[in-house]
């Protein structure tokens, strides 16, 4: 059996049970980052072993994961925070896992996308996640303009050293529209600041982003 086990985006506290029960039940656990899963496993006192899966060497590994699972061993894919699949390795093993009949389950938890399209204060009723853009100006505005006429929320994340060219970048795809800006979830200095993408970045003007943020924007309307 595969497990997606979701864990916390920065609060531990946010583990559930079920993560915690699964990861020490389970034969071995792939890992997007061994040392910082390494780290949620000690403060939870699981000890268990880890084979690395990201995506650099997702191809490479996938064979080793179906083969463990093909013997009848269990393994849980966790990423670094949140949730698995989304924005994160996982979905290649998933499609392989049905190609194959083998059993596949999810321990639901944290969601940055959820957690940020909920307290944004743009309408939840129905949104797109586009994941992280392109780096380059040129690639993110065509990469923009695919929604520019979508009227659910876009949702997007983005680095803190790319997010006011991000912030930019939109302002010219889409105009002045309402958005948000969602960083820290769940964390000591969490942030959410709601207004126009001039106004958002116009505030960075006088403080540098900090941290990973969700960016949110309305729809046309």
């Amino acid at each position: 059996m595969l497990y997606l086990v979701a864990t916390p985006i920065g609060n531990l506290s946010d583990m559930t049970l079920r993560a915690l029960e699964t990861l020490k039940a389970v034969d071995v656990i792939a890992s997007e980052d061994t040392r910082k899963t390494g780290r949620l496993l000690k403060h939870f006192e699981i000890d268990k072993p880890q084979i690395a899966f990201h995506e650099h060497n997702e191809q490479k590994v996938l064979p080793r994961i179906m083969g463990m699972l093909q013997a009848g061993q269990s393994v849980a894919v966790v990423t670094d925070a949140g949730t698995p699949g989304i924005a994160d390795p996982g979905f290649v093993l998933v499609r392989a896992c049905i190609a194959q009949d083998i059993p596949v389950t999810m321990i639901p938890g944290a969601s940055a996308v959820v957690m940020a399209v909920v307290l944004s204060g743009l309408p939840t009723h129905s949104f797109t996640f586009r994941g992280f853009p392109p780096r380059k100006s040129g690639k993110r505005r065509r990469f923009l303009e695919v929604d520019a006429a979508s009227p659910h929320t876009l949702v997007f994340y983005e680095s803190p050293y790319r997010l006011k060219a991000f912030l930019a970048d939109a302002l010219a795809v889409y105009g002045d529209r309402e958005a948000a800006l969602a960083n820290e979830l769940t964390k000591l200095y969490e942030g959410i600041q709601r207004s126009t993408l001039s106004t958002l970045l116009a505030a960075f003007d006088e403080e540098e982003p900090r941290g990973e943020y969700v960016v949110l924007i309305a729809g046309l309307s």
